[in-house]
């Protein structure tokens, strides 16, 4: 499966499942057709972290935020600090950030509060989101809907019903392993019908490596699986799939 052109749209580099062979597995993802990858932050040090990371490697851009599941330790010097990054170049997104109602570890005012600062920081520097929804669609799009960002719901796993909510506050959706998986009925339905201008292509990896693949740890590569199988229900070129998404992925972070 030679697909060339791969742009990861959320990436985790900085996780430790990488940190016997990061450098050599990061070295080697443009001779396996990833053209570009975006490392995402969930607090002040993963932020740290994936900035580094997009300094060290050309083709790799950084998402610098506060994840719903870190939002109780993040403290307004914190939040100082990750502002000062958002003038760094290679930062070209603001997350990861959301809602997450799965866990309960964070009291869902905490992570209100944090969403919504992040969402006004977004809009006063015109910066897209990368959002984070778990089990929390309608305050999730309650909020977009308030402030209406420019963004992506990554790893979407809503409905179609859910999905053109988002599409009509202009938002992009980002698909991955889950809709390889034998179960995957809902992200199936939702890469056939999304609009070719607003899908990305992206692996949340280390995790959501997708099928056969399922439960390893997962790389931007492994995108070429995803879009096989995306292409397929939509009737369309792999290929052709790919390069569509890496233009919407260019479009909507201005690279």
């Amino acid at each position: 499966m030679n697909l060339t052109g791969i742009f990861d749209t959320h990436a985790h580099y900085d996780d430790a499942a990488f940190d016997e062979d990061r450098e050599a597995l990061l070295s080697s993802l443009e001779t396996k057709g990833v053209s570009r990858v975006i490392n995402c932050g969930v607090d002040l040090k993963t932020s740290r972290t994936t900035l580094d990371l997009a300094h060290r490697y050309d083709f790799i851009y950084a998402a610098v935020g506060v994840h719903p599941e870190d939002a109780l330790e993040v403290s307004d010097a914190d939040f100082d600090e990750l502002c000062a990054m958002y003038d760094d170049p290679k930062v070209v997104a603001i997350g990861e950030i959301g809602l997450d109602y799965y866990w309960h570890t964070v009291p869902k005012d905490v992570q209100l509060q944090w969403f919504e600062r992040q969402l006004i920081l977004a809009n006063e520097l015109q910066k897209p989101v990368i959002v984070h929804d778990r089990e929390a669609h309608a305050d999730t799009l309650a909020l977009l809907r308030k402030h209406r960002p420019k963004g992506v719901l990554h790893c979407f796993s809503g409905s179609v019903e859910t999905m053109n909510e988002a599409l009509k506050l202009g938002l992009y959706i980002g698909l991955g392993g889950a809709t390889t998986f034998k179960n995957a009925k809902k992200p199936l339905a939702v890469a056939a019908a999304v609009p070719a201008d607003r899908l990305l292509l992206e692996t949340d990896c280390p995790y959501l490596a997708p099928f056969p693949f399922r439960g390893k740890r997962n790389d931007s590569s492994l995108i070429a699986y995803v879009a096989q199988v995306i292409a397929q229900v939509r009737n369309e070129n792999p290929q052709t799939l790919v390069d569509r998404c890496r233009e919407n992925a260019n479009r909507l972070f201005g690279i």
